[in-house]
């Protein structure tokens, strides 16, 4: 039996196919019947193998959990969109839908929090639509605490989202 290797690291450009195909999984795992049909698959489009190569090519990265050379999951995260300085945003989380509930996820939030805490974040925060239960009931177990809540106009559809903090 092959021997299973977890490593957290960089996003590199070679990355990018399959940040591609696990984004557009892990999306339609999480938003399937959530965000409409047709809007939620031109999000996707969006979001091909290209937007990461150019991403990359910017001089930008995600965290990665790395299951024995493969991209698992990964983590954008950086200073939160319209706060004050100290506070700390994972803007995007997902696993492949092959690799949730099996702790990974759980090592790249603690990866992306320790990352942001030694960039100076004394805080964090996290959104997340409140009809995916599954990422509220992630981020409830993580020890994240209701910090307000918003709406978002996708697809014609109107989304409650919730957020989560940390301190």
């Amino acid at each position: 039996m092959p021997e299973i290797v977890v490593a957290l690291r960089s996003s590199i450009i070679e990355d990018s196919p399959a940040l591609g195909s696990l984004h557009r999984d892990a999306w339609r795992n999480a938003y399937r019947g959530i965000i409409p049909g047709v809007a939620l698959e031109r999000m996707l489009a969006r979001r091909g193998a290209a937007w990461w190569e150019h991403m990359h090519r910017q001089g930008r990265s995600v965290l990665v959990v790395d299951l024995s050379g493969e991209p698992a999951g990964y983590a954008m995260l950086g200073p939160a969109r319209g706060a004050k300085s100290g506070v700390g945003e994972i803007y995007e989380l997902y696993m492949r839908p092959d690799c949730q509930g099996i702790g990974l996820g759980r090592r790249l939030f603690e990866a992306s929090w320790q990352r942001l805490q030694e960039a100076g974040c004394s805080s964090l925060v996290v959104w997340a639509l409140i009809e995916n239960t599954i990422a509220c009931r992630f981020y409830s177990a993580m020890g994240g605490t209701e910090g307000g809540r918003a709406h978002a106009l996708v697809g014609g559809r109107r989304l409650e989202k919730i957020s989560f903090r940390w301190t």
